[in-house]
């Protein structure tokens, strides 16, 4: 329908006020009681009164940058675009894969992306070499990793483990793996045989690792469904060993949360609903990553036992759907321990600069 021009609107509503009151003065009888309409008139939206007719504001746009491609590992912010939460809060999101020569904390503080998907480790590493970044919300409340050994190397403890060649990641992703090794007696320069671990299994699967390092909600299911049995295997956990670092956290600059704390608080708030929506509805979330996932590169089979697991990591036992994305202190102080230990950084990190706890407070109002 085309709108009316203002001088048309007001014609129309001055001979519609004309017509009723004629209708009103002639159908009213001699009893003075009100005459009865038997359909109201209704009014269109383009007959609506000027002042109700103000466009929507316009949608800030917020680029979410991911740690790795598109997988169920970030469920909840698939599922919190797909299912309108973000527009809800009046945010136009765009979500950036990322990739092994994707470095999150640049494409965050070079203003590439506004909010970035790291580790809580890495976090503390880049604000020890001066990066202004801060965290927003802590993801995973559990360490993911997982050693892996087969029955046949008879690596049944952590201490047979000695002179053995064992998997690991690197970049900012080995630390985990050194304090597992200190924690058991072991020394990593000495006592076993360190290789480089790319980011498949195939050195696990060809006898090149006796011992390899993994995730559980990716690797060692790959493990599993390349048909080798649970059972088979020895499983070694490192927060059971105590020794687990906080990874997936949402970071962004200091001075874009100055300036942008509203959008902030609005796309925590839409980022936690969403993981709560995904961990509650986790078939159609797999299909909503599965639209997002490039064809052939994984089986929904596998995105869906991957979205299982994270849902243990991010809202363990007792947890609330408000406490995701907590951060939790004992946790949060066993990462730095293990960070200083190990010089992955210098010097005790100001750990209220490094985490505003406001944002998801306010988020939960």
């Amino acid at each position: 329908m085309k709108k009316r021009s203002r001088a048309a609107r007001s014609a129309f509503t001055l001979a519609l006020t004309v017509a009723l009151t004629l209708v009103a003065a002639c159908g009213g009888g001699g009893n003075n009681e009100p005459a009865q309409r038997t359909t109201e008139p209704e009014k269109s939206a383009s007959e609506a009164p000027e002042e109700t007719m103000k466009p929507d504001a316009p949608l800030t746009k917020v680029k979410i940058q991911l740690k790795w491609v598109p997988q169920a590992q970030f469920a909840g912010i698939f599922t919190a675009k797909e299912k309108g939460f973000y527009e809800e809060e009046g945010l136009d999101v765009e979500i950036i894969p990322g990739g092994p020569d994707v470095v999150i904390e640049q494409q965050v503080v070079n203003g590439a992306a506004d909010i970035g998907v790291t580790s809580f480790d890495s976090l503390l590493v880049n604000r020890d070499n001066g990066l202004p970044l801060v965290s927003v919300a802590q993801v995973l409340q559990k360490s993911s990793y997982r050693f892996v050994a087969s029955k046949e190397s008879g690596i049944d403890s952590p201490h047979k483990m000695k002179g053995k060649k064992v998997g690991m990641w690197t970049g900012s992703q080995q630390f985990q793996v050194l304090a597992f090794m200190e924690k058991n007696g072991l020394d990593p320069a000495k006592d076993v045989e360190l290789v480089k671990q790319g980011f498949t299994m195939d050195q696990f699967f060809n006898k090149q690792l006796d011992v390899a390092v993994s995730t559980i909600y990716n690797e060692y299911h790959v493990v599993l469904e390349s048909g080798v049995k649970e059972e088979d295997l020895y499983v070694y956990d490192f927060e059971d060993a105590g020794v687990g670092m906080l990874e997936d956290t949402l970071i962004v600059k200091e001075d874009w949360l100055k300036n942008n704390r509203e959008t902030a608080v609005k796309a925590i708030r839409a980022t936690m609903k969403g993981w709560n929506y995904a961990i509650a509805n986790q078939a159609e979330s797999v299909d909503i990553v599965m639209a997002a996932v490039t064809e052939g590169s994984t089986t929904k089979e596998h995105q869906t036992t991957m979205l299982m697991e994270m849902a243990k990591l991010i809202k363990p036992e007792g947890f609330t759907d408000g406490q995701v994305g907590l951060f939790v202190d004992d946790a949060v102080r066993r990462t730095v321990d293990i960070a200083l230990k190990y010089g992955l950084i210098k010097k005790e990190p100001d750990l209220a600069a490094a985490m505003d706890k406001s944002i998801l407070e306010d988020a939960a109002k």
